[in-house]
């Protein structure tokens, strides 16, 4: 397994790059430490796949290094990084079995029959496949193939990472459960540096130790899954994650208070102070989970009014109108609210966020 380490990596898919409107990839750093297990999560066009190339030396970036444990790979074909690589759609040979596909790599390296039959076995094992090692590729359904090309890239113990372009894309959403829970368990006991692309939020927060999330060829936030949930560091991560994401309130700041259509809010001295010197658009985030229906009067409320609510199962999800902007409350099952109803909304400062340009203000 291998450190990975991007210096000061960009890349444009124009030949002469002439403003920054031209990359697909804007300058960035990244380091992922060996054996983690790491997620690129944004929407479609951000930049994931093409970051994955670069990694894979699939494509050359147009500006920066790519280092494997310190050594610059940057100009290394893919076959002199030992990196594995799965796609959405799986890459296997039909006209062989399963077997036959998960030795492929080990043969064409020279490997002897026996220490290649154990690997295999190993692997097969590991995946769940072993029942099915005499079978042929064809004919297999989705999350079978997807397994073997999984098992191609464990199947070798020389592989320096394991890069994963949104491999359960095309698979059946229960199936995709299993399937990620397998990862998880593959990850968990051969402690390989993953990466995994995705857009799926819970693929990538099910997944990986560390999430990057990105957006419009950029690396917005990096962090754990409970730091992008709990301290989104840019309103694209907290509108992005949850389900639904963050509410996002226009406001301004008065002395230590922030006002929300007319409504005050006693916030931090200190990032008030901050907020008034920063530049750009003020804009307050909570997420639907912190907000709390509270009795009239207590500190850190605002009165809205109850415009819908629908009834999940395991708790309610209410929208609810703030003068003119919309809040989505997550409410307990057995809450008692309905749409006309006005009521009284807490904001504990402790989970309130504000946001100056888009960005988090410390």
């Amino acid at each position: 397994m291998a450190r990975i380490e991007l210096r000061s990596i960009a890349h444009a898919y124009v030949a002469v790059p002439a403003s920054e409107q031209d990359y697909a990839l804007r300058p960035l750093e990244l380091v992922w430490e060996d054996g983690g297990a790491y997620a690129l999560l944004g929407p479609s066009g951000c930049g994931k796949t093409t970051l994955l190339n670069i990694i894979s030396g699939l494509l050359r970036p147009t500006r920066g290094q790519v280092l494997f444990d310190g050594v610059d790979v940057t100009e290394a074909p893919p076959q002199r990084r030992n990196i594995a690589q799965v796609f959405q759609f799986p890459v296997i040979y039909d006209t062989m079995t399963v077997s036959e596909n998960l030795a492929f790599p080990l043969r064409n390296r020279g490997l002897g029959a026996s220490e290649t039959r154990a690997r295999v076995e190993e692997v097969a094992e590991l995946l769940e496949l072993t029942p099915d090692l005499r079978l042929r590729a064809s004919g297999l359904s989705a999350d079978m193939r997807q397994r073997i090309s999984l098992g191609r890239g464990l199947v070798r113990r020389d592989v320096a990472a394991i890069l994963l372009d949104e491999p359960l894309t095309v698979i059946d959403p229960h199936v995709k459960w299993l399937l990620r829970r397998k990862l998880k368990q593959v990850h968990e006991q051969l402690k390989m540096t993953l990466v995994y692309v995705t857009h799926d939020q819970v693929e990538a927060l099910t997944l990986a130790d560390r999430v990057v999330v990105m957006n419009q060829g950029r690396v917005v936030q990096v962090g754990t899954p409970q730091e992008l949930f709990e301290r989104p560091a840019d309103t694209f991560v907290g509108y992005f994650i949850g389900s639904p994401g963050m509410n996002l309130l226009p406001c301004t700041v008065e002395d230590d208070a922030v006002v929300v259509e007319g409504q005050r809010l006693a916030l931090d001295a200190g990032v008030c102070a901050r907020a008034r010197s920063a530049g750009g658009e003020l804009r307050l985030g909570i997420r639907p989970e912190f907000l709390r229906r509270v009795p009239e009067g207590t500190p850190s409320s605002v009165r809205v009014e109850v415009t819908q609510v629908e009834n999940l199962g395991r708790h309610k999800l209410a929208t609810a109108k703030l003068g003119a902007q919309a809040l989505k409350v997550r409410l307990p099952e057995e809450e008692r609210l309905a749409p006309g109803e006005s009521c009284w909304l807490e904001l504990p400062p402790r989970w309130t966020t504000l946001y100056a340009g888009g960005r988090a203000i410390p």
